[in-house]
């Protein structure tokens, strides 16, 4: 059977000291999978856009800044995360340079600075736990993982890098 994720990007994006990075507080929508916890910025790829310019418009929605220099840090397959138990399939960006200044919430929840050496203290994805240590290290190359789901449950990592 072929392999039809939804496509989405996942971006952190860095304070100008690149000590704090904007995440999301899923705290605003009732019934949000979500809820409670602490995302970086992302959505569903538009079937005319590439990666990057999705990663670029889905940050200007969702907290109204520019974004300059990005970087591809990975790519996800996460089999079963849906709230059906849709598989997803991501592009994972830092965002190291934007311009303007960032809202302080939109309709999913509140966004915050987090300090980068803090985010494993917050309400998190347990996988997020897995993936964001490969995102902020000092490896150059990118890393490919496959993370799938079950029951809203992390079943196992794996990954590697190029």
């Amino acid at each position: 059977m072929p392999y039809t994720p939804i496509v989405a990007t996942l971006g952190y994006v860095l304070s100008p000291d690149r000590r704090q990075v904007l995440m999301i507080h899923r705290n605003a929508r009732p019934g949000d999978q979500h809820l409670g916890k602490y995302n970086g910025l992302g959505g569903k790829m538009e079937r005319d856009e590439d990666a990057a310019a999705c990663m670029r418009r889905e940050i200007r929605e969702e907290a109204g800044i520019e974004c300059g220099a990005m970087r591809l840090r990975g790519t996800i397959s996460w089999p079963g995360f849906g709230k059906q138990g849709e598989d997803w399939f991501g592009f994972v960006f830092v965002i190291d340079d934007f311009t303007g200044t960032a809202l302080t919430s939109n309709p999913e929840g509140t966004l915050e600075w987090i300090d980068v050496d803090k985010i494993a203290q917050l309400p998190l994805w347990e996988g997020d736990r897995q993936f964001l240590p490969l995102v902020f290290d000092d490896d150059p190359r990118a890393f490919h993982g496959v993370m799938p789901y079950r029951d809203g449950a992390m079943q196992s990592w794996t990954y590697s890098r190029l």
